[in-house]
């Protein structure tokens, strides 16, 4: 493995749940020493797992490894002035500060970015809100449900005509901001470097939205299909870009932009050698003109439902059509091409049990592929960090006995 490409940066991560998180879990895979701060009760992360499906297991808790991975934690009673002293110590050489804390929390506790600036002003603050730091909203607690799926246009229109919205899942928007985050917190820390000038970063859940809905969002400036959604895929402009069911009652996305381009390839793939010529049908301009888009989904569609998804594969490869079968969760779990991309990694627990768990989706040739940690317990090198600014063993028990350092003690379950 080469060199981490951010060996050496120091980051401090004040923030719970995932979008904020996941950020610094980007920079510790790339090398940065993560130093994670919580409270002594934890991230509300560590206990998501019965929503999920998985046991309650501080040792086996695959969500929390996912998001804090290869960082360091230290639990600070951030109330208490020696606790408050502490964590301004771990900012005197500190390149980043990560927080979601929303905005009147961090003014209350003298950490927004205009008084953080004055004592630090190399600093790169990074920050994750809901809704973005200004307007009406900017105070409202914000979940990617929320903010990202419901307010940020996904759910209204995203979804076939009639029915009712789409069921989510946590961290789907959170993943996008935390890359969205990781992006401009690198563009600031060269910049920092290069003039010793700090900066502050921030978006949101919200404006991620915004910018992943860019394309038809400026499309509802016009007339025309971008308001008529939510639509019923069988009356859309192009039938071309829809999930067909087969005969073993899957589905296959097909993305054919341009019609005319795929319209015989697609007919021939389908076996309606018949219709490649057909001029109600094809080009587009026909299509549209004569009101036939619905013949043609249907046409499709009964074609598709002959075959089993398995027998469709190796047919729309050989015709190029650009393609996929709608995967479970489990199927990409066993997936050749994000083990061939290690999109993975098998982890084995203290227990026994071995898990497949995610990676962050950057990588790079020369540094390698990131080792893989576990994250860190409550409070896990809380020690070991203080003692790295300079505390003694007896400062340390002290903090411990005085409730300002906390550090998990509970047995690990066998």
């Amino acid at each position: 493995m080469g060199k981490k490409l951010l060996e050496g940066i120091k980051v401090v991560e004040l923030a719970t749940f995932i979008a904020a998180a996941g950020a610094g879990r980007f920079l510790a895979d790339c090398g940065a020493d993560v130093i994670k701060i919580e409270s002594a009760k934890g991230d509300p992360l560590r206990h998501t797992a019965p929503s999920e499906g998985r046991p309650l297991d501080m040792y086996e808790n695959t969500t929390w490894d996912l998001e804090n991975g290869n960082k360091r934690c230290i639990s600070l009673n951030m109330k208490a002035p020696e606790g408050k002293e502490a964590f301004f110590k771990l900012l005197e050489d500190a390149d980043v500060l990560i927080t979601n804390w929303r905005v009147q929390a961090l003014e209350r506790a003298g950490l927004d970015y205009e008084t953080l600036k004055v004592k630090f002003p190399k600093l790169v603050y990074a920050m994750v809100t809901g809704y973005g730091e200004y307007g009406p909203d900017k105070d409202l607690p914000g979940f990617d449900f929320t903010a990202f799926f419901a307010r940020g246009g996904y759910l209204h229109s995203l979804r076939q005509k009639g029915t009712v919205p789409m069921n989510v899942v946590p961290g789907v928007g959170d993943h996008n901001v935390a890359m969205n985050l990781a992006a401009g917190i690198l563009a600031a820390l060269y910049h920092a470097k290069e003039t010793g000038q700090g900066e502050k970063v921030e978006t949101s859940l919200f404006e991620t939205a915004v910018y992943n809905m860019g394309m038809m969002i400026q499309a509802a400036n016009y007339d025309g299909p971008a308001r008529e959604y939510p639509i019923n895929i069988r009356e859309s402009a192009n039938p071309f870009n829809a999930a067909w069911r087969t005969k073993d009652d899957r589905f296959i996305q097909t993305c054919m932009p341009d019609y005319n381009t795929y319209y015989k390839q697609f007919m021939k793939a389908l076996g309606r050698d018949d219709l490649v010529e057909n001029e109600n049908y094809f080009p587009i301009q026909n299509l549209q003109a004569k009101g036939l888009g619905t013949a043609v989904y249907d046409i499709c569609m009964e074609a598709m439902e002959k075959k089993t998804a398995k027998e469709w594969v190796p047919i729309l490869k050989e015709h190029d059509i650009a393609f996929s079968v709608a995967q479970s969760w489990e199927e990409i779990l066993e997936d050749e091409q994000a083990w061939a991309n290690d999109c993975f990694y098998k982890m084995q627990y203290d227990n026994g049990n071995v898990r497949t768990l995610v990676r962050p989706p950057v990588k790079f040739q020369e540094m390698g592929v990131p080792e893989y940690n576990g994250g860190p317990l409550i409070g896990e090198q809380g020690p070991e960090i203080l003692e790295d600014l300079g505390y003694s063993k007896e400062d340390i028990k002290e903090f411990q006995e005085k409730g300002i350092l906390y550090v998990w003690k509970e047995e690990r379950k066998n």
